[in-house]
């Protein structure tokens, strides 16, 4: 079997599994968090899928500008703890 195959669906499983931990989190920065290596496991997935020029914009607005706003939100708001 191919490695590029193996590493597509190793990058796949990891991104799918923390898209459905970043959704069902309570926590807001822990959600960030998952979302932002969601990214990153996308990122190589376009990467080993021969995309390299749309990596290159992917990763600084999904890795880096998109988690920076959203943590720079999160801390304008007040933590209310949980039920």
């Amino acid at each position: 079997m191919d490695v590029t195959l193996l590493l597509l669906a190793l990058f796949s499983t990891v991104g799918l599994v923390f898209t459905y931990l970043a959704v069902t989190e309570r926590d807001l920065l822990r959600a960030v968090v998952y979302s932002a290596v969601q990214s990153s496991a996308y990122a190589v997935l376009l990467y080993l899928l021969r995309a390299p020029d749309i990596v290159l914009v992917y990763i600084p607005v999904s890795v880096g500008l998109y988690p920076a706003a959203l943590l720079f939100l999160i801390g304008k708001t007040e933590r209310v703890d949980g039920e």
